[in-house]
């Protein structure tokens, strides 16, 4: 089957122009989802190679792979059709007693827009350009995640405070993507992150430090969950209680941080054994709420329907959400299960933490569009043409 991660791109330096570390389209036999392009400050993996696509796909994993040099996007090819993680294998994760303090409120406000990026760099440099007006309008305006995709210690924290700043002094909420977890895609086109779990535990601690005391929305690593069948029993509760650390880590840095955890999308696994799996990795407890659709194509519609069952389906208190990655799901997902750069994609709704929808705290654009999966131009890359394709709609 052939199953694409949600594509992940990151910022070269906080400072500096974003790099691409992967995407990640359809997520296995459910239909995996896609994130959007954040700028990170990591060079990310290899361009994926799409594999051809069964008539009914697995679900697919978000595609975090992508070119190094790339801004912030996520595409990569998502890993063959593992079995699914034995729930029942997976022991609860450790030390859960800490519960953080009710958080009845979703983040409010305007959306932070980072001001670098590749979309950015193409509009200021190609001026006379006939499709710079719309895709000026149309994407390099709209706000967008930021992703973390490296596993450096030295400079996480500052680069996150950069971004935390920026995003306070503008009056905005920024939408920040730590992706460094052990094992990070399986092994695929988006592999990395941090040697162990005692490592990872070590970089959140240090990313979290960076968020300040100002509301921020985290999208905590993308396809943690959702694929996380290539695990062994063992390792994947290891990854599990990590988890659910980096989320309580988060909360006790930064009060008005939200964090949700990744709930794959509406294509792949189904809501209860999403839930499932959620629940072994402390969720409920460490959380804020879900992520679904990041990279990936599924209508809005489709993914508030599933994000609400999955919540259901999960329990816990009353006051978790979820979030949708909405920057390319306009036409839905290909009727072929085509993750890769497929024709006839539209941008969605825009970003907003203004939804009107029960339970759904926000409509984001984690993988910025026209950075290419990897098929219209080098993974991870701005192409415009592409961009211009998915303006028009």
């Amino acid at each position: 089957m052939a199953v694409a991660a949600s594509a992940v791109v990151v910022v070269g330096t906080v400072s500096g122009m974003m790099s691409a570390v992967g995407d990640r389209s359809a997520r296995g036999s459910e239909t995996p989802e896609v994130a959007l392009a954040t700028p990170s400050f990591v060079p990310l993996p290899g361009i994926p190679a799409p594999a051809a696509t069964p008539s009914h796909p697995a679900p697919e994993p978000s595609a975090a792979s992508s070119a190094a040099s790339a801004s912030p996007a996520r595409l990569v090819p998502s890993p063959g059709s593992a079995p699914a993680p034995s729930v029942a294998s997976a022991p609860p994760p450790a030390a859960r007693t800490a519960k953080p303090a009710a958080r009845t409120e979703p983040a409010a406000g305007p959306l932070y827009r980072h001001p670098e990026s590749q979309v950015l760099d193409w509009v200021g440099a190609h001026r006379d350009d006939p499709r710079r007006p719309l895709i000026e309008s149309r994407i390099a305006a709209r706000p967008a995640a930021v992703w973390f995709a490296s596993y450096n210690p030295g400079t996480v924290t500052r680069e996150v405070r950069e971004v935390t700043a920026g995003a306070a002094a503008a009056g905005r909420v920024p939408v920040l993507v730590p992706y460094a977890i052990p094992d990070r895609d399986c092994g695929g086109a988006s592999q990395g992150g941090a040697p162990d779990t005692a490592a990872y535990d070590g970089w959140i601690r240090d990313f979290a430090a960076g968020l300040g005391d100002g509301p921020a929305i985290v999208i905590l690593e993308p396809d943690s969950v959702a694929l996380s069948d290539c695990l062994d029993g063992p390792a994947r509760a290891a990854r599990y209680a990590s988890l659910a650390r980096a989320g309580r880590t988060i909360h006790a840095a930064a009060p008005g941080a939200k964090v949700y955890f990744d709930a794959g999308h509406s294509g792949w696994h189904a809501a209860p054994k999403q839930a499932a799996l959620l629940r072994a990795a402390g969720a409920a407890e460490s959380g804020d709420g879900i992520f679904t659709n990041v990279s990936n194509f599924h209508r809005t519609a489709d993914e508030a329907a599933y994000a609400r069952r999955v919540l259901g389906a999960l329990g816990g208190p009353a006051r978790l959400g979820a979030v949708i990655d909405t920057s390319r799901n306009g036409n839905g997902a290909p009727p072929d299960g085509e993750w890769c750069d497929p024709a006839g994609r539209a941008l969605g709704r825009a970003p907003t933490t203004d939804t009107g929808e029960a339970r759904i705290d926000a409509y984001l654009w984690v993988k910025l569009p026209g950075e290419a999966d990897g098929c219209a131009g080098a993974a991870g890359s701005f192409t415009p043409e592409y961009a211009y394709a998915l303006a028009k709609g």
